[in-house]
C-alpha cells in the first residue's frame, strides 16, 4: 500500500483551482477530494528512486472555503489520523475587489524536534501555523512568498550530519555538506515534515525561489569562484542534485495549471517510468546555459501583480560585463512589469537579494565591482575578488548596471496613467529587516507609485552580532561618508537614486506582512518570541509580536 511520505502542500490557487504536491511511497495515484464535490488526481512520476505527484484541481467555487482529504489507491492518506491541527482548506480568492494578504521572508533552518531547545530561537512559520491552527476561522496569509534558503545544503543540522556520517563517511568532500539527491530528499524532509510546517504548508498557499544555501553559499558568486569550485571533483554531481531537487520540490508548484499542461520537461517525465535521466540532463543543461532555463515567474492575485525572479542561477558573470539577469531575463522581466498596467493596483518585485541597501554596503559592493574588473589595476582586482568572496559583497549593488536598470525600469512601471498605487521590492538574505524608500536624482523620473524596498530576513536562523553591528552602522553619517571615499576612489559617479532608511533594523525570527486592498496597501512586521516562561521549542510556547506596523498607501 502507498503511504504519504511528504506533503501535501497547497501551492497554486485562483478563483476556480488549485495544486497539490505530494510524494509517495510507491508508484500510485494521487487523488484529492474536496468537500464541495471536486477533484483532482495524477499519476506519480518517478526521480531518483521518489515518487511525486502534482494533483491539479479544477471546478472550485470563488469566495469559498474548502476542506479537502488527500487519497493514494484509493486510500486516504490526509489528514492524518488523530491530528491535532484543523482540516486543511483550500480558499478561493472571490474576485479582483478581495484584500489579498502577502506574508513573506527568507533564510529558515529547520526547527529542531520538539523535545529539544531551539539555539536560534522560536521558528516565525511554526510560530505562524500555531496561531492559525488556534483560530482557523480568523485572520491568514492569502500566500506565503519564501525568498530564498529554503534548505541549506552547506550548513546541515546535527541529525543531518549523523545520517550522511552513517550513509557514505565525512571524510571526502564534500564532508558534512549535502552531495546528493538522495541527501537533498534529507533536508525537505527535516524541514518539511515538522508537524507545524507541514499542516502550514497543507493550508496556505506559497510560491518559491532559491538563493545561495539552497545549493552552496555565495553560489555564483563571480566567474572567478564558477570556475573554482567546477574543478572539484564534488561540484558537478552537488549542483545537478540541487537544481533536480528544487525543480521537483519546489519549482513545480509555483506554475500554475495552464502553465504545467504546456511545460515539456513536466511531460517528458511523466511519460517515462523513471523520470531521472531526463531531469538530469535538463540539470546540465540549465549549469551550462542558465540563459536556457527561466526559474523567474509571475502571480496575478487579484490586481496584485507578483514577479518572483531567479537572481543567482541568471547571473551573467563575465567581468566585463556582469549582469544580475541575463538579457533574456531581463527581457522578460520588463515585458512583465509593464505589461497591462491596467490591470494591477500592485506591483511586487520578489528577489532573494535586496535591492537597496545600507548606503555603506551599496557603496562597498559597487567600489568593489569596480576593482574586481581591473579598472584600478591587476593587485587591486585581486584584493577586490579576495573581498567579494569574504564579505559576500555579491547584491545587486555589485551589479551596478542591473541596478540601475532596476530603478529604470520601476521608475517607468511606477509612472504614467495607469501607475500603480505601490511598488514593492521583496527581500531577504540579510539576515535582518527594514523598509526603506527611494528617491530619484532626476525630479522628472520620479514614479507616482510608493516605492520602497522591503527586506524581511530570518525566518529561523542565526543573527551573529557583527551583522547586528555592521548593519546598523551601515546606514549612519558617518557610513555614509565612509561610503562616498569608496565611490570616488572607485570613480563610480553617484546613482540615479538615493535612499534612506523609514524603519528598522529589526533583529529577530520574523515574518512581514502586506495587506493589499483596492490600492491601499499596510505593512506589517511580526517577531516570532517566547511566551513567558519559555525556553525555547522545548521549553514553551511562542508568538508573534508586531514590532512595526503602518499604511504604505492609504485608499
Amino acid at each position: 500500500m502507498a503511504e504519504l511520505r511528504l506533503g501535501p502542500l497547497l501551492r497554486y490557487v485562483d478563483g476556480s483551482s488549485a495544486t497539490f504536491w505530494v510524494e509517495a511511497s510507491r508508484p500510485c495515484t494521487a487523488e484529492v477530494r474536496c468537500a464541495d464535490g471536486s477533484r483532482g488526481q495524477a499519476r506519480t512520476f518517478q526521480v531518483a528512486g521518489h515518487h511525486y505527484a502534482l494533483v491539479p484541481v479544477s471546478g472550485l467555487t470563488p469566495g469559498t472555503v474548502t476542506a479537502y482529504e488527500v487519497l493514494l489507491d484509493d486510500t486516504t492518506v490526509w489528514p492524518l489520523p488523530g491530528s491535532r491541527f484543523p482540516p486543511s482548506v483550500v480558499r478561493t480568492p472571490e474576485g479582483d475587489d478581495t484584500a489579498v494578504r502577502v506574508t513573506f521572508g527568507s533564510c529558515r533552518w529547520a526547527a529542531p524536534p520538539a523535545d529539544e531547545k531551539d539555539p536560534v530561537g522560536p521558528d516565525a512559520l511554526d510560530t505562524l501555523a500555531a496561531r492559525i491552527a488556534a483560530a482557523p476561522d480568523g485572520e491568514r496569509p492569502d500566500v506565503l512568498l519564501l525568498l530564498g534558503d529554503q534548505v541549506y545544503a552547506d550548513e546541515v543540522s546535527d541529525a543531518t550530519r549523523a545520517w550522511i556520517a552513517a550513509r557514505r563517511g565525512l571524510a571526502d568532500p564534500p564532508g558534512h555538506q549535502v552531495a546528493d539527491y538522495e541527501e537533498y530528499t534529507r533536508l525537505y524532509y527535516e524541514s518539511w515534515l515538522d508537524p507545524e510546517i507541514r499542516w502550514l504548508l497543507s493550508t496556505v498557499p506559497s510560491c518559491m525561489i532559491f538563493d545561495d544555501h539552497d545549493v552552496i553559499d555565495d553560489w555564483n558568486t563571480s566567474a572567478a569562484w564558477l570556475k573554482e569550485i567546477r574543478a572539484t571533483p564534488w561540484w558537478r554531481e552537488r549542483v545537478l542534485s540541487g537544481l533536480m531537487s528544487y525543480w521537483v520540490h519546489q519549482h513545480l508548484g509555483n506554475l500554475s495549471p495552464g502553465e504545467l499542461a504546456g511545460d515539456l520537461l513536466y511531460a517528458a517525465v511523466r511519460e517515462t517510468p523513471d523520470g531521472t535521466d531526463v531531469l538530469r540532463a535538463f540539470a546540465a543543461q540549465a549549469d551550462a546555459d542558465p540563459a536556457s532555463v527561466r526559474w523567474s515567474y509571475r502571480r496575478d492575485f487579484g490586481r496584485t501583480r507578483v514577479l518572483m525572479l531567479d537572481t543567482r542561477s541568471a547571473r551573467v558573470l563575465d567581468e566585463q560585463h556582469r549582469a544580475m539577469l541575463d538579457p533574456g531575463e531581463s527581457a522578460w522581466l520588463r515585458e512583465q512589469a509593464l505589461d497591462a498596467p491596467d490591470s494591477r493596483d500592485h506591483l511586487l518585485i520578489g528577489t532573494s537579494l535586496p535591492w537597496l541597501l545600507p548606503p555603506l554596503i551599496h557603496q562597498a559592493e559597487t567600489w568593489d565591482a569596480v576593482l574586481c574588473r581591473g579598472e584600478r589595476g591587476a593587485r587591486w582586482a585581486r584584493f577586490g575578488e579576495r573581498l567579494r568572496r569574504g564579505a559576500d559583497l555579491e547584491h545587486w549593488a555589485a551589479f551596478p548596471e542591473s541596478f540601475e536598470e532596476l530603478a529604470e525600469l520601476i521608475a517607468e512601471a511606477g509612472s504614467g496613467e495607469h501607475a500603480p498605487a505601490t511598488v514593492c521590492v521583496l527581500s531577504g538574505d540579510v539576515h535582518h529587516a527594514y523598509v526603506t524608500e527611494p528617491v530619484w536624482a532626476d525630479p522628472a523620473r520620479q514614479p507616482a507609485a510608493r516605492v520602497l524596498q522591503l527586506t524581511c530576513s530570518p525566518v529561523h536562523n542565526s543573527i551573529p552580532l557583527s551583522i547586528r553591528l555592521g548593519f546598523r552602522f551601515g546606514w549612519s553619517r558617518p557610513a555614509r561618508m565612509l561610503g562616498g571615499l569608496l565611490a570616488r576612489h572607485g570613480r563610480r559617479g553617484r546613482p540615479s537614486v538615493d535612499w534612506r532608511k523609514a524603519g528598522g533594523p529589526w533583529f529577530g525570527n520574523q515574518l512581514m506582512t502586506l495587506t493589499l486592498h483596492g490600492r491601499s496597501a499596510a505593512l506589517r512586521l511580526e517577531q516570532a518570541r517566547e511566551t513567558r516562561g519559555g525556553g525555547g521549542r522545548a521549553g514553551g510556547a511562542a508568538r508573534l509580536t508586531t514590532v512595526e506596523e503602518s499604511v504604505i498607501a492609504p485608499q
